[in-house]
C-alpha cells in the first residue's frame, strides 16, 4: 500500500477497494501539494463501478506529490500521493518552507513513519478520520455561458443561498466546462440540478456558438463517460462506471439464468388502511416499501428456495440462511441496488429507517461497496415510475426478484359486489433452476394474500 522512497517520503497507492474492483476514476482531489495531512484524513474522492468513495491516507505528513488529474482512471496499486512523514510539525512552524526540500538532510533514523496501520479495503480505515479536508475560501465554481435555454438556464447573476446540487459528478462536469451552476434551473425534485441539466445546457451553448475559448479548451478534458461525444453516426456514451457495471451484470444474468416471470393483481386496500392506522399512532412513520419488505421476508421463510444462489462450477444450489434484501433505487449516477442486511430480523420501523438511510446515501453518492453487494433477494418498486407491471431482470447471482407496480383505484369484485379498490400488480421473476412454477406461484400467492389481508402475517410472527 505504501513504501519508502528516500528514507522519509512514503508513496501511498490506490488500495484494493474490494468486491473484485480493479480500477477507480479520480473525481476530486481533497488535498493540494504542500498540504499537511493527518493520519486517516481523506485525500481523494474516487468513483468505482460500485460507489463514490473517499480514500483516506494512513500516513500523516506533508503531501509532496499527487498522481493523476481529475477524470483520470487509475488501476489498483497505482500511486496516489507521496507524503513526507515526520515533517508536519516543521511545516506548521515554518509555512514558507519547501515541503519537499528541507528534509533532504534529515537522517533516516530520525524520521518517524506516522501511520494508522489500518487496512484500506472497501471504503476506508476502521477508525474515524482525524480531520476532514479544509475548505479553501478562494475556491469557487467557474462562470461561463449564460442566457435562457428552453427554461433550463436562467439569466446570469448572483443567486442567494446554496446551489441545489448533490452529485459531485455534476459539479465536476460544470467546473470542467466553465459553466456556472447558479445560472441553471434544475429539473429534479425541488429544483435539484441533475447531470442531464448540465449536459443540456452545454449542448445548447455549443449549438448557439456561445462557447468561449476557455470552454473549447476545457471540453477536451471532460471524461467521455460524463460528456457523450457527438459523432456523425449518433451520440456515443461509453459503458463505464455505474452504467458499465449494470450492463455487465444484466448481461451476465441474461446469459446464465433461465428466468421466468409470473404475476398477479392484488387488492391492496387493507394494506393501505393498515399503514394509515400505523402512521396515525404517533410513532415513526412506516413506509409502504417497508411493509412490502416485511411481507417478502415472511414469504421467504415459507419458500426458502427463492433465497438462494446457484454455484455453476459445483453444479449446486446454495440455500442462504440470512435474508439480505436489495432494493432498486434510481439516482443521478444510474440504477443502484443498496442492500438491507439481515432484513428478516427487522420490524417495519427498522426497515423504514434503513431504506431511508440507504436511499439518501445513494442520492448523495455515498454508498459504500459493502452497502451495494451481498444481496440475496431484491425488491423492485417500479410503481414509483407510474407503471403497473414489468418483467425485471434478476440481480445476479440472486435467484429471484419481486416487482411491485403502482397502487391505483380500479373496479374490483369485493365480497360479491363491484367496488372501487386500491389494486396493485405483483410480479415475480425467478431462476427456474432453483425451483419450479409451483414454488414460485406459492410464494407470489402468499405475498398477494398478505397484501390483501395483512393479518395473514400474524401467522408467521
Amino acid at each position: 500500500m505504501a513504501h519508502a522512497l528516500d528514507g522519509h517520503s512514503l508513496e501511498f497507492k490506490l488500495p484494493d477497494l474490494g468486491e473484485g474492483l480493479t480500477e477507480a476514476e479520480i473525481v476530486r482531489w481533497l488535498v493540494e501539494v504542500g498540504d499537511v495531512v493527518a493520519v486517516d484524513q481523506p485525500v481523494v474522492e474516487v468513483e468505482t463501478a460500485k460507489a463514490m468513495v473517499e480514500v483516506p491516507c494512513p500516513y500523516g505528513g506533508v503531501v509532496t506529490a499527487r498522481f493523476g488529474e481529475e477524470g483520470t482512471e487509475l488501476p489498483v496499486g497505482a500511486p496516489l500521493v507521496t507524503v513526507a512523514v515526520g515533517e508536519a510539525e516543521a511545516a506548521a512552524e515554518d509555512p514558507a518552507r519547501d515541503p519537499g526540500g528541507g528534509g533532504a538532510d534529515m537522517p533516516a533514523a530520525d524520521v518517524k513513519a506516522e501511520g494508522s496501520g489500518n487496512v484500506l479495503v472497501g471504503y476506508g480505515t476502521s477508525e474515524a478520520p482525524a480531520r476532514r479536508r479544509r475548505v479553501r475560501p478562494g475556491r469557487q465554481e467557474a462562470v461561463g455561458a449564460s442566457g435562457p435555454v428552453d427554461g433550463r438556464v436562467r439569466a446570469a447573476g448572483p443567486v442567494d443561498g446554496p446551489v441545489p446540487v448533490i452529485s459531485p459528478l455534476v459539479r465536476r462536469l460544470a467546473r470542467q466546462n466553465d459553466l456556472d451552476l447558479r445560472e441553471l434551473t434544475g429539473s429534479g425534485p425541488d429544483g435539484l440540478i441533475l447531470r442531464a441539466d448540465v449536459e443540456y445546457a452545454l449542448r445548447a451553448a455549443a449549438a448557439r456558438g456561445g462557447r468561449t475559448a476557455d470552454q473549447e479548451a476545457g471540453a477536451g478534458r471532460v471524461p467521455a463517460a460524463a460528456s457523450p461525444a457527438a459523432r456523425s453516426d449518433g451520440i456515443r456514451t461509453p459503458l463505464k462506471g455505474v452504467r458499465g457495471a449494470v450492463a455487465d451484470k444484466l448481461s451476465r444474468s441474461r446469459r446464465e439464468i433461465p428466468d421466468a416471470t409470473c404475476w398477479v393483481d392484488a387488492d391492496a386496500t387493507e394494506l393501505m388502511r393498515a399503514r394509515t392506522a400505523m402512521n396515525a399512532s404517533g410513532g415513526p412513520r412506516i413506509s409502504l416499501v417497508a411493509l412490502l419488505a416485511r411481507i417478502c421476508t415472511a414469504a421467504l421463510a415459507r419458500f426458502p428456495d427463492l433465497n438462494s444462489t446457484v454455484d455453476t462450477e459445483a453444479r449446486e444450489i446454495v440455500r442462504l440462511e440470512q435474508v439480505h434484501l436489495g432494493f432498486a433505487a434510481q439516482t443521478d449516477r444510474g440504477l443502484v441496488v443498496p442492500v438491507v442486511r439481515d432484513a428478516h430480523t427487522r420490524d417495519a420501523e427498522s426497515l423504514t429507517a434503513e431504506f431511508a438511510r440507504l436511499t439518501e446515501a445513494g442520492r448523495a453518492g455515498r454508498l459504500t461497496p459493502g452497502e451495494l453487494t451481498g444481496g440475496t433477494f431484491t425488491l423492485n418498486n417500479y410503481g414509483v415510475f407510474g407503471v403497473d407491471g414489468s418483467t425485471p431482470i434478476i440481480n445476479h447471482p440472486e435467484a429471484a426478484m419481486l416487482g411491485v407496480g403502482r397502487v391505483v383505484p380500479k373496479p374490483w369484485v369485493h365480497e360479491g359486489e363491484l367496488a372501487v379498490r386500491q389494486v396493485v400488480q405483483l410480479s415475480l421473476t425467478f431462476d427456474h433452476r432453483v425451483c419450479d412454477g409451483g414454488t414460485a406461484g406459492g410464494f407470489l400467492r402468499y405475498v398477494a394474500d398478505c397484501v390483501e389481508q395483512p393479518a395473514v402475517l400474524l401467522r408467521t410472527l
